[in-house]
């Protein structure tokens, strides 16, 4: 008993250490009008990297997008994009730049997710069940695990990113029915008023001054 809840323990560890080890970088920015941002990411050579990104509020969710190598060559570049994913291996070292521009807008400010992958996420049993042959079952229950939850936070993160862009689409769509309820009542309130005064106008009696 006393051995597998050092098992346990031991494998909850592990989860927990390369959870944090993950070559993953995620974030959610703001993008001023007529402004460009730039991110860079240091990384060895042969090394697979996937960046992805999506636009979830703003104008007509579009932006400029342009990935660096450190020779300074464009690897990736697209105009007005609402998103897109771009995976390639580094043939050098050196920092790689990302940059996305709002230049071409006057006033609409950008809302912008992005996920830098660099890398493979080391296994999560390196180095556990190397001594200790009966912990085997358990590591792979751990794996199990750590994949399904892996996969359970990829999906929550477009959940919620579907979600942002469909809060900001109703906003945008109740406030236009709100202003357009309001000059539909307007002009409502215009008309009755103008057809009392003709009314008023036939009805009245004309008199005349000798």
């Amino acid at each position: 008993m006393i051995r597998l809840l050092e098992a346990l323990c031991l494998s909850l560890i592990l989860l927990g250490v390369f959870t944090r080890l993950s070559g993953s970088t995620e974030l959610t920015f703001e993008l001023p009008d007529r402004e460009e941002q730039c991110f860079y990411e240091e990384i060895d050579k042969d090394v697979n990297v996937i960046f992805e990104f999506q636009v979830i509020q703003g104008g007509n969710y579009d932006v400029d997008v342009k990935l660096i190598s450190p020779g300074h060559g464009v690897l990736y570049q697209e105009q007005r994009k609402q998103y897109d994913s771009h995976e390639f291996t580094t043939q050098v070292a050196g920092e790689f730049y990302f940059c996305f521009s709002n230049e071409f807008s006057s006033f609409s400010h950008k809302m912008i997710y992005f996920d830098f992958i660099v890398g493979e996420e080391p296994p999560l049993t390196a180095d556990a069940g190397a001594h200790h042959t009966a912990l085997t079952q358990l590591e792979t229950s751990a794996v199990s695990i750590h994949e399904s939850l892996k996969l359970v936070s990829d999906y929550q993160t477009h959940h919620r990113l579907r979600e942002a862009i469909g809060r900001d689409q109703a906003e945008k769509m109740n406030e236009r029915v709100l202003y357009w309820s309001l000059a539909e009542a307007i002009a409502l309130v215009v008309v009755a008023v103008g057809q009392v005064l003709i009314l008023r106008r036939f009805f009245a009696e004309k008199r005349t001054t000798i």
